[in-house]
């Protein structure tokens, strides 16, 4: 994947086969619209309409093209969605999913049990090689930092970095944004406190962070549920580790009530690419590719990009022009990102099985 070394999250994403910028977006083939419309549905998992404006994305598409839209467990984590397209391959029914949306390391975890199906967007070029498969079998789609997302009626000095989420004051306050042992956005979570605490890329962050977080559950500051907007206004979990995108979007969701910060890390700043793919069993291929064409185009990586999600053709977009300025002014300063560190799809891999094989043990909170 990328280069793991600090580097500022807008350069980060490297256009490996340096591909010129299409002077016209590609037109998406009739036919495939057409088999599409034949189809009608398109069935996804794990899209809260919060997360990266998924809510926009999924009215955008139901309008551009007429198709159904079949919303399956909003809150599902990245293995849930693999387990589903297990579960239901020999189901053409309502609960068989047509595309995911994974944590990264995920994608190439579904190859290897021949979960997905090869498809390549019109914009393939434009997708930098090292967040593809070369086959067309997973690419990424947008990516973000973890934050702190603080309600600040309750925390009136807000955390400025992992080590002061162990102090005496965030006592019953600390959430993770989903279960460790499933959420990719959690262990990433866990993945970057380690980090913060002086653990190596891989699996010794991983081991670090569990410890980190069995001392924060311990010291009884580590609430087990699974840490969202409702939770962080109603003060259930004043502090929520959330990828920064969630955060923004839901800070602007509560509009002041109540005021909500979202704080970048001091150290252990780790930035997560997600992946897109399609089931190899979709009941709706033909769907499940034009919604890919949807999210690949400008539209689609806009409609991201308005819940704070960078999207993956961002650097190819500004070099076109075509990213509104007012958008731009709205993302956070830069210099916030600059510690930002990628890790490695062998990283991210050998911490994973770190994380989600030790949590129960090390740290033994029942995250629901």
């Amino acid at each position: 994947m990328l280069n793991p070394r600090p580097a500022s999250v807008l350069a980060a994403l490297t256009l490996a086969t340096t591909a010129a910028v299409l002077p016209a977006q590609a037109e998406v083939p009739q036919a495939l619209i057409d088999a599409a419309k034949a189809e009608g549905t398109l069935t996804t998992i794990a899209l809260p309409h919060d997360w990266c404006n998924y809510g926009g994305v999924i009215e955008g598409f139901k309008a551009k093209y007429g198709i159904a839209v079949n919303e399956l467990n909003p809150d599902a984590g990245s293995a849930d969605e693999l387990e589903a397209i297990r579960a239901n391959k020999d189901n053409t029914g309502p609960q068989a999913p047509d595309v995911i949306d994974v944590g990264f390391s995920f994608g190439p975890a579904a190859v290897k049990d021949g979960l997905l199906q090869p498809y390549k967007v019109s914009t393939w070029d434009e997708i930098p090689d090292n967040v593809k498969d070369p086959e067309g079998l997973w690419y990424g789609d947008y990516y973000g930092v973890l934050s702190f997302a603080v309600n600040t009626d309750i925390v009136t000095d807000p955390p400025k970095d992992w080590a002061d989420l162990l102090k005496p004051e965030f006592a019953n306050s600390v959430a993770l944004a989903g279960d460790p042992r499933a959420s990719n956005q959690a262990i990433l979570g866990v993945y970057a406190a380690g980090l913060a605490a002086g653990g190596a890329a891989g699996a010794d962050a991983g081991e670090k962070g569990l410890a980190y977080f069995a001392e924060m559950n311990k010291a009884g500051n580590f609430v087990p549920v699974i840490g969202k907007s409702g939770t962080l206004a109603q003060g259930a979990t004043p502090v929520v580790v959330w990828w920064d995108y969630n955060a923004l979007s839901g800070r602007d969701a509560l509009n002041g009530n109540p005021p909500v910060e979202v704080i970048v890390p001091e150290s252990g700043v780790v930035a997560g690419v997600y992946a897109q793919g399609i089931s190899a069993y979709a009941p709706h291929p033909n769907a499940a590719k034009l919604w890919m064409e949807y999210l690949y185009s400008d539209e689609g990586q806009l409609k991201w990009l308005e819940g704070y999600c960078h999207p993956i053709r961002f650097n190819a977009m500004a070099k076109a022009g075509t990213i509104p300025q007012e958008l731009l002014d709205k993302l956070p300063p830069a210099a916030a990102y600059e510690k930002a560190v990628f890790p490695t799809l062998e990283e991210q891999e050998a911490m994973k099985t770190a994380i989600t094989g030790g949590w129960d043990k090390v740290v033994g909170a029942n995250v629901q």
